[in-house]
C-alpha cells in the first residue's frame, strides 16, 4: 500500500501479478498451481528440478504422510518421507518394516517411471522424526520449511548416497 516501488516490481508492464507461484494452464484454461519458484533446484548435472509434483506422487503411498524432494548439488535427486503415525508405530517390528521397504521401493520404481531421467529419485529415505510446527520444520499453516529440513539433514545426505539400498532408514 503506497509503495509504488515494490508494487511496479510485484506487477509487471502487463499487469500480471508476480506471485512467485509456478502453474500451468489446462486444456479449459484453468490456472493450477504446481509449486513454488524458489523451490526449484539444480542437480549436479545443471538440471532443474521442480520437487512439488514428485512429492505429490510420493504422498500416494498409503504409509507416507510427509515428503520432501532435494538434492541441489546432488547428481539425482531424492526423497525424504515421513510415515504416518500408525506405519512409523509399526516399523519397529521387522517383518513389517522389511514389507514396507519393499513397498516403498515399488512405489520409487512407479514413481520414477513416470518421471523425466533428470527428475527421477535416487532413493526414498524414511526421517525418524515427522516435520511439525513444533520443532521448526512446519509453517504455522502447515507448510513444509523446505531450507530448515534440508539444513537438518545436510549432513548425513552424502551417507545416505553412499548405501546400496533404495530405500534407506534413518
Amino acid at each position: 500500500f503506497k509503495a509504488h516501488e515494490l508494487t511496479d516490481a510485484a506487477i509487471d508492464k502487463d499487469v500480471f501479478l508476480h506471485t512467485g507461484d509456478r502453474g500451468e494452464i489446462d486444456e479449459l484454461g484453468r490456472l493450477k498451481i504446481t509449486g513454488r519458484v524458489k523451490e526449484i533446484f539444480k542437480t549436479s548435472k545443471g538440471k532443474y528440478i521442480a520437487p512439488s509434483p514428485i512429492e505429490n506422487e510420493l504422498m500416494l503411498h498409503d504409509d507416507v504422510e510427509q515428503a520432501l524432494v532435494a538434492g541441489e548439488s546432488m547428481p539425482q535427486p531424492f526423497g525424504m518421507v515421513v510415515l504416518s503415525d500408525a506405519a512409523r508405530n509399526k516399523a519397529k517390528d521387522a517383518p513389517f518394516r522389511d514389507e514396507l521397504s519393499r513397498t516403498l521401493n515399488d512405489h520409487l520404481e512407479k514413481t520414477n517411471a513416470r518421471l523425466s531421467a533428470h527428475e527421477q529419485l535416487e532413493k526414498i529415505v524414511v526421517v525418524r522424526e515427522p516435520w511439525t510446527i513444533e520443532n521448526g520444520a512446519l509453517t504455522p499453516t502447515m507448510k513444509v520449511k523446505r531450507t530448515t529440513i534440508e539444513k537438518r539433514y545436510a549432513d548425513k545426505v552424502p551417507g545416505w548416497y553412499a548405501e546400496k539400498p533404495r530405500v534407506v532408514w534413518e
